[in-house]
């Protein structure tokens, strides 16, 4: 156990990390930071903070000196500087590694038993039309590595549509298309003896890519889903050794739940737990990764709906206060721009 007082140390420097940090100093932990150059708004709530490049090896000892145990706030962080500070992180890199490469991760996933999406390695021109004739279309091409909030993706719907496509000079993965009733997410904790708790799984909604809103009651159709899912999210972190909170997406279908993709980390549809659930997933990771006890997930409002606030400033955003249940998290960036988050807005009801 990390006793009180320890220091937690957070690779990367986004709103994640500022959440986390935020509710380790109320158990009474100082977080550190690293992260590259950027618009870290983790620094603002971090004891200390190193802004150097990850493959600075010198950077990152002095770093991992400083902590008591380190865990991650992104799933993009490069795996090999992590090899020579593994012993102080709380999940070891095979997590990443897994979560980095959209084909490695289907594959771990439908070895555990999960069902992915229809898919193909795409190397070639002549393999992405094979793909788009033998999984049909439309489809999404997808980047193998680093696409996030729906970037490095391209919609193919039509034959055509492929024939004229220059593919990225990066490995590439075509999904079919997959028809879909809802989306929802499982997000779970794993503490350090293999203890596993679960939110409520909220419906979610992307618009662009993008996560739109998350709400809870789920409705029927996920409710029904979230038992399987459930089962297969516990079999990848039990696999993985994971420590911490953990997220897979799923698709809601006729066919029961479509495996989308996992988040080795705290997770933006998990937001809602701060003001929704007994303990959010930003305590209980910092509890898991400490050797504290879990904590209660269980969901302590009637009706909850969280709302990304994207490419909006401050100003605009304050307009929701306005409302009695409405609950404003804003993240300190400096510019909004088009496809960015700024905040979210939880709102909550009791009775």
């Amino acid at each position: 156990m990390i006793a009180p007082g320890g220091t937690i140390g957070i690779l990367g420097g986004g709103q994640l990390g500022r959440m986390m940090a935020i509710a380790a100093a109320q158990l009474g932990y100082r977080c550190i930071g690293y992260a590259p150059q950027g618009d870290n708004v983790a620094e603002e709530v971090c004891a200390d903070f190193f802004t150097n490049k990850w493959e600075d090896a010198q950077a990152m000892a002095a770093f991992a000196q400083k902590c008591d145990v380190i865990t991650w706030e992104f799933e993009n962080v490069p795996v090999p500087p992590l090899q020579p500070i593994a012993s102080l992180l709380a999940t070891q890199p095979h997590a990443l590694e897994t979560a980095q490469d959209r084909l490695a991760e289907k594959r771990f996933v439908e070895e555990r038993g999960g069902q992915p999406a229809a898919y193909a390695q795409i190397d070639t021109m002549s393999g992405l039309l094979a793909a788009v004739d033998r999984l049909g279309a439309p489809g999404i091409l997808k980047t193998r590595r680093d696409g996030y909030d729906g970037k490095g993706q391209w919609r193919i719907d039509t034959v055509r549509d492929a024939e004229g496509m220059r593919l990225p000079d990066m490995p590439t993965i075509y999904e079919g298309f997959v028809e879909f009733d809802a989306e929802f997410s499982v997000i779970l904790v794993r503490g350090r003896d293999g203890e596993i708790r679960y939110w409520d799984s909220s419906r979610n909604i992307h618009e662009g890519g993008i996560l739109a809103t998350s709400s809870l009651p789920a409705g029927p159709v996920v409710e029904a889903q979230v038992e399987e899912a459930r089962a297969l999210a516990a079999r990848i972190a039990n696999a993985l050794g994971y420590v911490g909170v953990l997220t897979l997406e799923f698709f809601a279908t006729k066919e029961g739940p479509v495996f989308n993709e996992m988040a080795p980390r705290v997770h933006n549809s998990g937001h809602w737990t701060i003001e929704g659930a007994a303990t959010s997933q930003f305590e209980s990771h910092i509890r898991a990764i400490c050797g504290l006890p879990l904590g209660d997930t269980s969901t302590i409002a009637k009706t909850v709906e969280m709302t990304n606030i994207i490419g909006k400033d401050a100003a605009s955003a304050h307009e929701c206060l306005s409302d009695p249940a409405a609950h404003l998290h804003l993240y300190g960036k400096a510019k909004a721009r088009a496809g960015r988050k700024m905040g979210h807005v939880t709102r909550i009801t009791y009775e």
